[in-house]
């Protein structure tokens, strides 16, 4: 029966370590062609370079103005991850710790968007903002992240929060803290493995969106990298090079965040999860 269960243990890790390398070929054929040139990729697109040359994305740098796009990327997400974070934990503590009965319709309002699709309201979404004159704007895309990703945050950290001992609240209270200050200094520093995860999970969806910048931003002075990447391969889509570097360039700084940082995921999920 042990030498079953060690067979069985066995051919679980090679499927799962198969599973694994089926995932990233597409990620590693990108990154070995990215190196070659439009030849090289024809000729053998699933071969090693030649030569490990970093011309294709010095090239790609300088074509697809890749600064001012990253900049734009970054503000983007920075100030859209910090106002989900603090609004929604501010939001779902307003949740639990009033009992309000307005409270569990808004709350339940907010869970039951998560199931409506953006796609059903983009336009809408586009037409109202556009009447407006709001879109073409950074911060009015920040403001539309925000609204679409206070929901979740809202969900996690309202599970969270619920585990929370009113006592800690209430001695912070006694020595003469405002409810603001008893949720900045004793509350939110509890919720942060939630935070974390919240905030790596936003910067990925927030720094690889294509959809929402594409309707909101139409100018190329406010584009993001990833529409900046898709105005690049129109123009230069027939070196297959470039393409693959300039894709490279536009997710390596999402990869380097995430294994930075990815170790809160699964926990910060899962405690929230466990505790809603």
């Amino acid at each position: 029966m042990k030498a079953l269960r060690r067979f069985a243990s066995l051919v679980r890790h090679v499927a799962l370590y198969a599973l694994f390398l089926v995932y990233l070929s597409p990620f590693f054929l990108v990154l070995l062609n990215s190196f070659k040139s439009r030849r090289e990729i024809i000729s053998n697109p699933f071969g090693f370079p030649p030569e490990w040359s970093l011309q294709n994305f010095i090239t790609a740098f300088q074509r697809m103005g890749f600064v001012p796009a990253f900049l734009n990327s970054l503000v983007i997400t920075v100030f859209s991850v910090i106002g989900i974070a603090v609004f929604s934990a501010m939001t779902a503590y307003l949740f639990v710790r009033t009992d309000w009965r307005i409270n569990k319709v808004m709350f339940f309002a907010m869970v039951a968007s998560m199931l409506i699709p953006f796609q059903a309201i983009m336009i809408p979404l586009v037409r109202i903002y556009g009447s407006l004159g709001m879109l073409n704007s950074r911060w009015s895309l920040v403001y539309m992240y925000l609204g679409f990703g206070s929901s979740f945050a809202v969900f996690l950290y309202h599970g969270f929060i619920k585990s929370i001992p009113k006592e800690l609240e209430e001695a912070a209270m006694i020595d003469g803290c405002s409810r603001l200050q008893v949720f900045f200094r004793v509350v939110f520093p509890l919720l942060r493995s939630t935070t974390l995860s919240l905030i790596i999970l936003n910067v990925l969806w927030i720094w690889n969106d294509f959809l929402l910048p594409s309707l909101v931003l139409i100018s190329a002075n406010n584009r993001t990298l990833p529409l900046t990447t898709f105005h690049f391969h129109g123009t230069y889509s027939s070196d297959y090079g470039l393409l693959m570097a300039s894709l490279m360039l536009t997710i390596l700084p999402v990869i380097i965040f995430y294994v930075a940082l990815q170790q809160h995921i699964i926990r910060g999920v899962m405690e929230g999860a466990i505790k809603a």
